[in-house]
């Protein structure tokens, strides 16, 4: 069976799915990519399917959803009364180079012209955790003052990028100063690779730090070539075990209110969410206007 997911849970994928093969005998093929780039795949495959289970971020799951790509799947509390479930809770966060000094701070520390072809974010209508990026810049600063400040920080901006994580090895090696990212890919990366570069939410003009929910959602394709497989290996990702290896395997938060993080990795994940205020968007509402909401975004920003 195959599985094609945004990228972030990769190191965790792989200690689950050898473990899935052990317990069934079921091999998982997985394939990695923006939270765009996973979606366009499902799409293409339409009339030629290949994808059992797609795993994607908000509102691309949403999208999947609306276009029918989606069948029935059952959540942990054994509800199959909707098409996709949340598998891991996530944050959206931005990361800094550890040697960079001063320490930007808020969203307008952004627009210095010290980070100048220093700075990366990925791509609104593309990944998730870009397109999350403009959702929060309109929130915190308004609609048109968010699309505002992107044309601003365009100065800076290296260029598009459809995958947020193909942006933290350059903030560590030092090539980017800032890029965007999310608490569960940088706190996973730092842990495993040393990764030269610390969390940060950007404060906005009130001093508040706020932040957006962006769970890994994941959902059972359509017209999977492997259904019952596909099944279940959705009921092995959302069982208590195997979701209570999340936060010491990748940072992960599980959704299962019967699953507590514990230990180092719990604390370190609490310590970047600290006095951030989280914001939860009507994703349904974001679907909806997704097509002007990107079209606004390109505007502003001459892409």
């Amino acid at each position: 069976m195959t599985v094609c997911s945004a990228d972030g849970l990769g190191a965790w994928y792989e200690t689950q799915f050898e473990a899935f093969t052990e317990q069934t005998g079921i091999t998982v093929n997985y394939v990695e990519g923006g939270s765009g780039e996973v979606l366009s795949r499902a799409e293409k495959e339409r009339s030629n399917p290949q994808m059992d289970v797609l795993i994607t971020l908000p509102p691309f799951i949403q999208r999947a959803d609306e276009q029918q790509l989606l069948a029935p799947t059952t959540d942990a509390d054994g509800t199959a009364d909707t098409n996709y479930v949340a598998l891991a809770n996530n944050y959206f966060a931005m990361i800094r180079g550890t040697g960079v000094d001063p320490q930007p701070q808020t969203w307008d520390d952004l627009l210095d012209p010290r980070f100048a072809q220093k700075l990366q974010y990925s791509t609104p209508g593309q990944a998730g955790d870009g397109t999350a990026m403009l959702l929060l810049l309109q929130h915190v600063l308004g609609a048109q003052q968010g699309l505002d400040y992107l044309g601003k920080l365009q100065a800076n901006n290296v260029g598009p990028s459809a995958s947020t994580g193909k942006l933290g090895p350059k903030v560590a090696k030092g090539e980017l100063s800032v890029a965007n990212s999310d608490v569960q890919m940088a706190l996973a990366a730092i842990s495993a690779d040393q990764a030269a570069y610390e969390v940060f939410v950007p404060a906005g003009p009130d001093g508040t730090r706020t932040t957006v929910a962006l769970p890994y959602f994941m959902g059972q394709a359509a017209s999977a070539p492997h259904a019952a497989n596909a099944a279940k290996l959705i009921d092995f990702l959302l069982s208590v075990p195997v979701q209570e290896t999340l936060a010491e395997q990748v940072y992960g938060m599980s959704p299962r209110a019967d699953v507590t993080a514990v230990g180092p990795q719990a604390e370190a994940i609490a310590k970047a969410l600290a006095g951030v205020t989280v914001w939860q968007p009507d994703w349904s509402v974001v679907n909806a206007d997704f097509d002007a909401l990107i079209s606004a975004y390109n505007k502003a920003t001459g892409q």
